[in-house]
């Protein structure tokens, strides 16, 4: 057998291909290295619920802050319409017709392109 190969025996015993480790030292660096993956999995997990969690909170926050905004902006505009009711209806209708306008107009064009 050619003295190069990876299957030539070791004075030990041991193919070359083992680096000269014995079988007990390869099952330890595979368990240490078995060890440290799920160590990292574990760390990484960790990570990734304080993250979720600092969303949470973060959104929390935000959401609190626009309920309020639109709490102020939801009496805004009942005090307007209370102070000037005949105003805010015909606003109101205006806003609609302009809608309606804008809607049925996009529709035309569409048909006319089709």
């Amino acid at each position: 057998m050619p003295a190069n190969t990876t299957d030539t025996n070791l004075d030990n015993g041991a193919k070359a291909t083992d680096f000269g480790l014995t079988a007990d030292e390869r099952s330890f660096d595979a368990e240490g290295i078995k060890a440290t993956v799920n160590d990292t999995m574990r760390k990484a997990e960790r990570l990734l619920q304080d993250g979720i969690e600092s969303l949470r909170s973060q959104s929390r926050v935000y959401v609190d802050a626009a309920g309020e905004q639109l709490g102020t902006a939801q009496r805004y505009v009942v005090e307007r319409v209370k102070e000037r009711p005949v105003t805010a209806t015909m606003a109101g209708v205006g806003v609609g017709l302009l809608l309606g306008l804008l809607i049925a107009g996009s529709r035309n064009s569409n048909h006319r392109h089709h």
